[in-house]
């Protein structure tokens, strides 16, 4: 269960809250006894990720943006394809 501090204390120990949030506690700040903030840890950075990489890989017919066959608009219910 989060630990609940109300909004002074939130503000004359934010460090130390800041800390134990990124440690993993959940803290909840609330105003008048009413929750009205979440302090938690953020998610781990992740790796960026690099462009590219499957050159040579995927390949993409010539004609992969025309307009697809009547028959085929009117099975995906497109109707007249004109």
């Amino acid at each position: 269960m989060p630990r609940v501090v109300n909004v002074y204390e939130a503000k004359t120990r934010l460090s130390e809250l800041l800390e134990r949030a990124s440690r993993g506690e959940e803290i909840v700040i609330a105003k008048a006894g009413i929750p009205k903030a979440r302090l938690m840890p953020l998610p781990a950075a992740t790796t960026p990720r690099v462009p590219g990489g499957w050159e040579g890989k995927v390949w993409v017919a010539d004609d992969f943006d025309e307009p697809l066959p009547s028959d085929m608009l009117e099975a995906f219910g497109a109707g007249d394809a004109s």
